[in-house]
């Protein structure tokens, strides 16, 4: 019997200074299994978690996964100073406290793979495990590394586009449809996307600015009613929330230098996607020297959305090692 979905708007007061601050929550499944936290990233939804919640609950597990702050039905505070890791971390120990967990597993992609990751250093008596797809376990790269990527060319890549407080968002809100269906795609060969790249003869690494006269590349990821969800979701909400993330990056260096370079020594699983052009599997070559107790896979022929385009896989991972470290 499929573990039914349900989504609630869990209060978190005084988060962000807002008395009426909450996150727009996911949860399946109450068996006597640990709590296993989902965590999104840019540009996704908690929704993108939905064949991992479904397969965790039937586990025996609480299956949960927020929309994060600044996205979907969550709380969308407008300073950037509102989305340090600091503040992110801290909304999932409040989303514990408020469902009453003393200490979860936490699975994230993309930026919240480093938000997951941040949790095992920051509030480690919060975490049972960390699994991540995609996002291996280093420091963010600074500001600086992802500029010099384009000689200084801010627009041709998109972390350092994002810099710019309100520009970014004021072209993305306008293109919302596009985005969602050029960005939310599966993975082509990576010779496809190394191509497109450099289709002008210097590196683009922004998939958002010019979106509308961008090419194509994979098929559609999401379903028909899923497509609308992030539509209406990204319409409502703009991206200026899932874009202050980013604003933070050097700021969350200064502030947490131990956050992927500490040693971590609880259950960790990295999974990796082959054609994932960002972050790339080589990226985790040496996690083994950080994470005592560590398991890695490459997912063939999955691209960055690795969770939905091949969740077959990724399940086919994350199952047998929650069971054999959590069960």
């Amino acid at each position: 019997m499929t573990s039914p979905v349900t989504l609630t708007d869990i209060a978190l007061p005084g988060r962000a200074q807002d008395a009426d601050f909450h996150l727009a929550t996911y949860q399946a499944g109450s068996g006597p299994g640990p709590a296993v936290v989902f965590v999104h990233g840019f540009p996704d939804l908690a929704l993108g978690w939905q064949q991992q919640l479904v397969a965790v609950a039937e586990l025996g597990f609480q299956a949960i996964a927020p929309d994060m702050r600044g996205y979907g039905g969550s709380s969308c505070p407008h300073p950037v100073e509102a989305y340090t890791l600091a503040e992110l971390t801290g909304d999932l120990v409040a989303l514990l406290d408020a469902l009453e967990i003393e200490k979860a597993v936490f699975v994230g992609h993309d930026w919240g793979g480093f938000v997951t990751w941040a949790m095992a250093v920051l509030h480690p008596e919060r975490v049972a495990g960390i699994a991540a797809g995609c996002t291996p376990y280093i420091p963010f790269p600074s500001v600086a590394v992802h500029t010099e990527l384009v000689e200084g060319d801010i627009d041709r890549q998109y972390v350092a586009w994002f810099q710019q407080d309100g520009i970014a968002e004021a072209y993305m809100d306008q293109h919302v449809r596009t985005i969602v269906s050029k960005i939310m795609r599966t993975a082509p060969p990576l010779e496809k996307v190394y191509a497109a790249a450099f289709a002008d003869g210097k590196l683009n690494m922004n998939p958002f600015l010019d979106v509308e006269d961008a090419p194509v590349l994979g098929e559609p990821l999401l379903s028909d009613e899923h497509f609308e969800h992030y539509v209406a979701a990204f319409t409502r909400t703009g991206f200026r929330g899932g874009i202050n993330w980013y604003r933070n990056i050097d700021s969350n260096a200064a502030a947490h230098p131990n956050v992927g370079v500490a040693p971590l020594d609880i259950p960790c699983l990295m999974l990796m996607a082959e054609r994932d052009p960002a972050l790339r599997p080589e990226f985790a070559a040496d996690m083994p020297e950080r994470c005592s107790d560590l398991e890695m896979h490459i997912i063939d022929k999955a691209g960055h959305w690795v969770n939905r385009e091949q969740a077959a896989a990724f399940n086919g991972h994350l199952i047998p090692w929650l069971q054999k470290k959590f069960s």
